[in-house]
């Protein structure tokens, strides 16, 4: 028989905290597209970054020839902000809600490595759980679903993209966090604040992460790789230094 991990009431409600942000968060981009595009059927080019106070302002001065338009901004405009507003207050639980958790430990740990900032930390450990249940990083690969998919017949092997099994929100926030190492390695404030309270030896671990990662991500970039290739690789990788740092940290007692 193979032993598995059952999640507890309070882990299965932080698992729910954290898919209604997610929720919350696809609706904020899926109001900020509806907004953008009545703006490009109108005319409208903004050619700053967008959604900032300067944006905000700069919508407040448009004018149109129509003045059921004005209504019409209006509507998108407060559809946005309160989309952005249930993201700020599901956030806020779940910073609340963390200290009681009993896997607290180890999203505190996570947060040391670049692309783990709270919300993220929280999120993959909601959706994997008690990482200690992988006996090694491919385990944690594989359930992720970033390992290459393989045919076989016979002595004819051929491996194809990735399996794509397993939690697909863990698999594409690993993603995301990965487009993060093509950027040089270096410990920034944030960074720095939040590996303050960590040992020596988790922080290492981070480091170590963000050395192999950083140079390894420029190193597939030059030989031509597609983008999409070199970030999943990363996010492969990425899994085993998670997988590391968990096994460091035992799970606060419920």
């Amino acid at each position: 028989m193979t032993a598995v991990w059952v999640a507890d009431a309070g882990h299965e409600a932080m698992r729910d905290l954290v898919r209604a942000r997610l929720d919350a968060v696809h609706a904020l981009r899926r109001a900020r597209q509806q907004l953008s595009g009545f703006l490009l059927r109108q005319g409208c080019h903004y050619r700053r970054p967008a959604w900032t106070k300067l944006h905000r302002r700069w919508l407040a001065g448009l004018r149109f020839e129509q003045a059921v338009h004005h209504i019409v901004l209006e509507d998108y405009i407060a559809a946005v902000e309160a989309a952005q507003a249930r993201r700020d207050r599901l956030t806020a639980q779940i910073e609340a809600m963390l200290p009681n958790w009993t896997l607290a430990p180890v999203v505190k740990a996570l947060q040391t490595m670049r692309g783990m900032a709270l919300v993220n930390a929280a999120t993959l450990i909601a959706e994997l759980g008690d990482l200690s249940r992988f006996a090694n990083p491919r385990q944690l690969m594989a359930y992720l679903g970033l390992v290459p998919s393989e045919h076989s017949s016979g002595t004819s092997i051929k491996r194809g993209g990735l399996t794509k099994a397993g939690n697909s929100a863990a698999r594409r926030l690993l993603i995301e966090a990965a487009w993060r190492y093509r950027f040089p390695a270096r410990v920034g404030r944030e960074l720095r604040l939040r590996q303050e309270q960590q040992p020596k030896p988790i922080r290492e671990i981070a480091w170590k992460a963000q050395l192999r990662l950083c140079a390894r991500y420029r190193r597939l970039a030059r030989t031509g790789k597609p983008a999409n290739v070199v970030t999943a690789a990363i996010a492969r990788e990425l899994a085993g230094f998670v997988w590391a740092i968990a096994r460091q940290v035992p799970p606060a007692l419920g």
